[in-house]
C-alpha cells in the first residue's frame, strides 16, 4: 500500500524505468558533457527526507542504490543529472557500478539527454573519483522529515 503523498515518487520511479527502457532500445543523440558532483540516491536527496549527504548519509545511499532507487549526480550548483548507465552496463536497477561509488565526489564524461525538464546521463567513463564526500554526522545530521 502506498502512503498518500509518496505516490508521486512511485510515479517518478516508474517513469524513470520506462524512460530507461526506451533509451536502451533506441537512444536519441545527446550532448557530450563532463559533470562533476556527488553521486546521490534520488529518494533522500530530492524528497529531502533525510537532509544529509556524504559520510553522514553514505550507508543509506548505498542501500537505496542497491535497492534500485535511481541515482543522480548532484552538482555544487544543486543541479541533478539522473544516471541511467555507467559504461557499457545496461543494468541500471541495483547496478553494482552505482553502489561502489555512492556518495563519492565524481567527475564523469557522458551523453546528456534532456526530456521534460529532467536531465538524463549515460556515463561513458568516470574520469575522477575523489571518494566519499567528507561530511560528518555533526556537520550534517540525519534528520528524517526535518525533525
Amino acid at each position: 500500500m502506498i502512503r498518500h503523498g509518496f505516490g508521486w515518487v512511485v510515479a517518478a520511479l516508474l517513469n524513470a524505468a520506462f524512460v530507461q527502457s526506451s533509451f536502451a532500445q533506441n537512444p536519441a543523440p545527446g550532448a557530450r558533457v563532463q559533470i562533476k558532483g556527488e553521486l546521490v540516491d534520488t529518494w533522500c536527496s530530492v524528497t529531502g527526507i533525510m537532509f544529509s549527504a556524504g559520510t553522514a548519509h553514505h550507508q543509506c545511499a548505498v542501500w537505496c542504490a542497491a535497492g534500485g532507487i535511481p541515482v543522480s549526480i548532484k552538482t555544487a550548483a544543486g543541479e541533478y543529472y539522473m544516471v541511467l548507465r555507467i559504461g557499457e552496463d545496461d543494468n541500471s536497477v541495483a547496478d553494482k557500478s552505482f553502489v561502489k561509488i555512492q556518495s563519492h565526489e565524481v567527475n564523469v564524461d557522458g551523453e546528456l539527454i534532456e526530456r521534460d525538464g529532467v536531465k538524463y546521463l549515460f556515463v561513458s567513463k568516470v574520469l575522477d573519483d575523489e571518494g566519499v564526500v567528507d561530511l560528518t554526522h555533526e556537520q550534517n545530521p540525519i534528520s528524517p522529515f526535518g525533525e
